[in-house]
């Protein structure tokens, strides 16, 4: 929840230059990964087919079970009659194919493989129905509230809907999560069956933009032409979300646009204290200091022009009580650029400190008294 009002925050100070970009597409959504922040919104909400943009939350959720050990990229997968049948973009696998979740993690990202995606699909959950329904209950844990998957693919489905503001969080949560993805999304051209298939991907920004990561195109009649575009320059990574683009070329044109004017606009800056915290004494405590630590939201993202402006007062308590939690809340750096305040960041202690036992206590009293005389 704190996390979710800073994110607000943000988007609130930030909102105010939005009107310095403008896209042709009746959604999209510009979001900063590290921080969540919104920089450019339009018609965010609406629901939209997303056609194969759907991906993202299949890939989501094939990376989270690589995390957890139940695949790995090695595994090896036997293709079904149901993975086969899917029809639009494919690889054209056959029943009883067999390939690895390396290669098909490859053919889902670069040319957006349907067969491929129903086939790891299978693989998590049993069948596509049962990964269906961890799709929706990502996307709820996610709080992506404008959302419902009926297919891994994001083939045309009567009530298949997203909107842009939930597909960037869904970008947001794998490339924050799983930066191993890039070495999918990045290819440009490769080849499956020992060079028999050819691939180029069909994020044209991979070639055409510096500094592009990704994402995941789609397209279909109803859903127009639909994108989650990703790139990082300089340490900040952008998700441009594109819904419903009239022609494959103008989403491309409305992603740059919005990366562009990210890139140009803002900086992600990393808070650092001026002149380093002094250790808190603790009394009856195991020891007698406490270290200071800057908490969560140290990272600022800031419109470039505010970045070299800004000021810090530290206000922190002198003295603790043993014990001591991690991560308990001992102070506050507040920053500022001119009058306005830009952030207020918890100072918290670093490390568990506890309560010294009635035998310690003696023990230190008698140590004392013994030196003392």
């Amino acid at each position: 929840m704190k996390k979710m009002l800073a994110a607000l925050c943000t988007v609130l100070i930030l909102g105010g230059t939005a009107g310095a970009v403008e896209v042709s597409a009746p959604s999209a959504i510009l979001m900063e990964k590290e921080t969540g922040a919104i920089l450019y919104a339009k018609d965010e909400h609406t629901q939209r087919e997303p056609a194969s943009v759907t991906k993202v939350m299949t890939l989501l959720l094939t990376m989270e079970a690589i995390d957890a050990g139940q695949l790995s990229y090695d595994t090896v997968i036997t293709a079904s009659a149901h993975a086969c049948s899917m029809g639009g973009s494919q690889i054209w696998l056959k029943e009883n194919e067999q390939m690895t979740v390396h290669e098909m993690l490859k053919a889902v990202c670069v040319v957006s493989a349907n067969d491929c995606s129903v086939a790891l699909a299978e693989a998590i959950a049993g069948s596509e129905e049962a990964f269906v329904e961890r799709m929706n209950a990502r996307a709820a844990e996610l709080g992506m509230k404008d959302t419902h998957f009926c297919n891994a693919t994001g083939l045309p489905a009567e009530g298949h809907v997203t909107s842009a503001y939930d597909i960037a969080i869904m970008s947001r949560e794998l490339i924050l999560n799983h930066p191993d993805i890039r070495q999918y999304t990045t290819i440009w051209m490769d080849s499956l069956r020992n060079g028999e298939s050819q691939l180029v991907n069909t994020n044209k920004l991979i070639r055409f933009y510096e500094g592009a990561t990704g994402l995941k195109t789609g397209s279909t009649d109803n859903a127009r032409y639909c994108l989650s575009a990703t790139a990082e320059r300089e340490g900040m990574e952008l998700v441009a979300v594109i819904l419903k683009g009239e022609t494959s070329a103008q989403r491309f044109e409305d992603a740059k646009a919005l990366l562009s004017y990210g890139f140009s606009t803002y900086t992600l800056k990393k808070v650092t204290p001026e002149t380093p915290f002094a250790p808190i004494p603790v009394e009856l405590g195991v020891q007698e200091t406490c270290q200071p630590v800057l908490g969560e939201g140290a990272t600022l993202l800031l419109e470039k022009a505010r970045a070299g402006k800004l000021e810090q007062k530290v206000e922190i308590i002198s003295r603790l009580t043993a014990p001591v939690a991690a991560g308990e809340l001992l102070g506050t750096m507040t920053v500022t650029a001119g009058e306005e305040v830009v952030a207020s960041i918890p100072i918290v202690a670093g490390e568990e400190i506890g309560r010294l036992t009635f035998g310690q206590v003696l023990r230190k009293v008698l140590k004392t008294a013994l030196l003392a005389g």
